[in-house]
């Protein structure tokens, strides 16, 4: 029986990231047009799954609500998959927050507490663009907090994490792996094309001289973070058109996983048709 996506692209630690081809294409044997076709037809049973999901928060039969977490370097594809992944489904059982620097507001709280806040409810898909990571990555390259206090927030997030889906949550980690040379051909391409300058920021190249302490930040906490009830996955995402289908077919393996069933109704639907067919 083939091995699902989920388990291929699991990690085990310890994690060498650069060992990891970020051109592969894991589980697809297919090539680029193949992609497309199968991210439209996955993109049908997404939208089935993700209203059963919605419906069953809406009716309150089931705790069940989804989130996925985006992590990468500058340039390794989380709006791209927020377009073209969560495009599929419908926006009104969709919440989206992107983590940027903390406001004076949330930084009087525990690094955890406007994650907390922007935790998806029940039968809703919730989008990281960045996370709770940031506060063990740029956290611990940028040195914004002491060394103590970073160790403290691995076993946090886990706690954290493990509370989310103790109550009918399930978590989607995306580790979008990328190289230094796919990174620095994007940033290029950015600033060869006009329509996508908006898209540069001059501080990524001052976070790009630190790649090498990005990828242990990375590869320390994908090691202490990737637990049994909140796995983390490294995505290759060296070829947009496969990190594009693989979140997509991380996402639709879980949906699947759930069981979901339609809410029944709590009224009586042989009364309600006899009362409408006599208006």
């Amino acid at each position: 029986m083939a091995k699902s996506l989920d388990a291929q692209l699991t990690i085990t630690a310890p994690v060498d990231l650069s060992a990891y081809d970020s051109r592969a294409t894991t589980g697809f044997s297919g090539k680029k047009d193949d992609a497309a076709k199968h991210l439209a037809e996955m993109g049908k049973e997404l939208s089935d799954l993700q209203e059963k999901l919605f419906a069953g928060g809406r009716a309150e039969s089931s705790n069940a609500r989804v989130l996925v977490v985006l992590q990468g370097m500058d340039t390794s594809g989380k709006g791209g998959i927020i377009r073209h992944v969560a495009g599929l489904v419908d926006p009104q059982g969709l919440t989206i927050t992107s983590f940027k620097k903390p406001s004076p507001e949330e930084l009087e709280h525990d690094f955890l507490w406007r994650v907390e806040r922007a935790l998806p409810g029940p039968g809703m898909i919730g989008v990281f663009d960045r996370s709770h990571y940031e506060d063990v990555l740029i956290g611990r390259v940028r040195q914004l907090a002491p060394p103590e206090e970073i160790e403290r927030r691995y076993s946090a997030i886990n706690d954290f994490e493990q509370a989310f889906t103790d109550s009918g949550g399930v978590i989607i980690k995306c580790f979008l792996h990328i190289t230094a040379d796919d990174q620095a051909e994007r940033l290029a391409a950015r600033l060869d094309d006009p329509s996508k300058h908006w898209k540069y920021n001059t501080g990524d190249l001052d976070e790009r001289m630190l790649w090498g302490d990005y990828q242990r930040a990375y590869a320390l906490a994908l090691e202490r973070c990737s637990t049994a009830h909140a796995p983390w996955h490294i995505v290759p995402s060296g070829r947009k058109w496969y990190r594009n289908w693989a979140v997509a077919a991380l996402l639709l393996e879980q949906l699947r996983a759930l069981d979901l069933e339609w809410p029944v109704a709590d009224f009586a639907v042989e009364a309600e048709r006899a009362r409408l067919a006599t208006m």
